[in-house]
């Protein structure tokens, strides 16, 4: 039963405030109470049942209550344990995988058999401290910094096209020093993620609008596109576009709009799809055994990896495709490997990981109780399990290859990193769900929105 406590009414005979002690809720200020005061009392229905009314109020008085809400106190609970278990073991299987994969050629060309496990190992430790701190940082208060973020993301995807370490044809990396070396397309993800999250909750009604909405939508989203293609980095393009247009489409888009969206953005990527070598992946991809010491030499590769297999796999460390014959096999290609060596059973598991941590994700965002956390729990949720789509898909010749990383299992620092800290802002979320009468992202949630015209809504229950 949960614990109430009572303030006693004063002389002038004000009703009690029940404070609810429980993840999830606000505890109320008197600036609050005497707002709520001044809109009218709660009508009630019968004495067994609570009644909620809905009152309008202004568009300057619904801002500052929603700035009033950050700065209350929320008691937090506990956090989702089964997303946390799976990102772990996806942890544990990659850095083990990341080890066996690289072995080869850190012996070869590095002196030392561990050098990329080591540096994996480090960049594990940073992307769990980065966890640990999204996780403790209340997932309200980043909606203060999505802009600023913004401000300094965009000039790096710029800084990046002039200064950028160019690897095999794609400039995506910024170098400090020989040790160091940072992506910013990959934090660009997490950043852009914040950023629509806090700008369609405050749009609210006015998201299924042209001139307000899907305008600024696609200029913003645009913008950031052109950047990251401008790197050659098509992959990276399409997770960004597809999990902004599906949290675009969870606040409320027009249907009709939204299609037309799709049909542009399908549209440009059907033309950078078709230009310089991503044409030759593409007829690569419709026969795959063709030209096997060209164009489709990592993906010839990666199905022989696969088929070697079998159903458990040769052993851990006894691939023959990383010794040279499969390109970057720690890297965009561990998928095969860990088909090589830990079977079709190995590759299951792994799928079955990214399905369950795909249902936790969509599950917070259903019972988050603000549309912001909704979103950004879509957001979040969208670009890690589809980027594991990509990967998986392009290695086993489902879709043209394109190279991304396997969220938390292939090695590199800056997608480790960010995606660990995306993990902690998701299971800080999970602190505050809770069984709502009506979730953000309900029927009932959705057509309320849609019908304020002029003026902002509140909901009250007594």
């Amino acid at each position: 039963m949960t614990p109430e406590t009572h303030r006693q009414p004063n002389k002038e005979g004000q009703q009690r405030t029940r404070i609810h002690d429980r993840p999830g809720f606000y505890m109320r200020s008197p600036v609050l109470e005497s707002a709520e005061e001044r809109r009218g009392g709660v009508s009630k229905q019968g004495t067994k049942q609570q009644a909620a009314t809905i009152k309008a109020v202004t568009e300057e008085e619904q801002e500052k209550l929603d700035e009033l809400e950050m700065r209350l106190p929320r008691v937090a609970g506990k956090i989702d344990g089964w997303l946390l278990i799976i990102v772990l073991t996806l942890l544990c299987i990659g850095i083990v995988m990341v080890y066996s994969a690289s072995a080869f050629q850190a012996a070869r060309y590095q002196g030392d058999a561990s050098y990329y496990f080591q540096r994996e190992l480090i960049w594990m430790i940073l992307g769990l401290i980065a966890m640990l701190v999204t996780l403790r940082v209340d997932y309200r208060q980043w909606r203060r910094f999505s802009l600023v973020g913004m401000l300094i993301i965009l000039p790096l995807l710029v800084i990046v096209l002039k200064f950028g370490v160019n690897v095999y044809g794609a400039s995506r990396w910024l170098a400090l020093g020989s040790f160091f070396s940072f992506q910013p397309s990959e934090l660009t993800k997490l950043v852009l993620a914040l950023y629509i999250a806090d700008w369609l909750a405050r749009k609210g009604n006015q998201v299924g609008t042209f001139l307000y909405g899907l305008a600024p939508f696609i200029i913003l989203v645009g913008i950031v596109l052109g950047l990251v293609l401008l790197e050659n980095d098509l992959g990276t393009a399409i997770i960004i576009a597809v999990f902004a247009t599906a949290m675009f489409f969870t606040a409320g888009a027009n249907i009709a709009q939204f299609l037309l969206a799709i049909a542009c953005s399908g549209l440009i990527f059907l033309k950078e799809a078709l230009t310089s070598y991503r044409y030759y992946r593409i007829t690569g991809f419709l026969d795959p055994f063709k030209d096997v010491t060209g164009i489709n030499l990592q993906l010839y590769q990666a199905l022989l990896a696969l088929g070697s297999g079998g159903w458990f796999g040769l052993g851990l460390g006894a691939s023959r495709q990383k010794t040279g014959y499969l390109p970057f096999p720690f890297t965009d290609s561990i998928f095969p490997i860990i088909g090589e060596e830990l079977g079709f059973v190995g590759c299951v598991v792994i799928v079955i990981l990214f399905l369950f941590l795909a249902f936790r994700g969509f599950r917070l965002a259903r019972r988050t109780p603000d549309l912001y956390g909704a979103l950004l729990a879509t957001g979040i949720t969208t670009w890690l399990v589809l980027q594991a789509m990509i990967n998986i898909g392009a290695n086993t010749g489902t879709i043209p290859y394109t190279g991304v990383p396997l969220p938390f299992i292939s090695f590199g620092g800056s997608s480790l990193v960010v995606s660990l800290a995306a993990v902690g802002v998701l299971l800080n979320i999970s602190r505050y769900i809770e069984e709502p009468e009506v979730s953000a992202l309900s029927r009932q949630a959705l057509s309320l929105r849609k019908k304020r015209v002029g003026t902002r809504y509140i909901t009250t229950s007594q």
